[in-house]
């Protein structure tokens, strides 16, 4: 996926934890943890917002894009 999380990392310079967090923003430990892993479709902008108020952050630090190697892309086609 080109969109890595980086919730893990914000949460270890913040020395929070994920069921502190979850606490904080209102929502439950598992999709937290399912956002943190990077198995979410899609994130709620009122929920990225709730984040960041509750880490002090920009969405950039939460959220990163990578492109995919287009050479893999190409390989997988042929």
């Amino acid at each position: 996926m080109a969109i890595k999380v980086n919730l893990d990392r914000v949460l270890l310079e913040r020395r929070m934890s994920l069921t502190q967090l979850a606490d904080r923003v209102g929502i439950t430990l598992a999709n937290l943890s399912i956002l943190k892993t990077g198995k979410a479709k899609a994130v709620r902008f009122s929920t990225l917002e709730a984040l960041c108020r509750a880490l002090n952050c920009q969405p950039s630090d939460i959220l990163e894009y990578v492109p995919e190697d287009s050479d893999d892309i190409r390989d997988a086609a042929e």
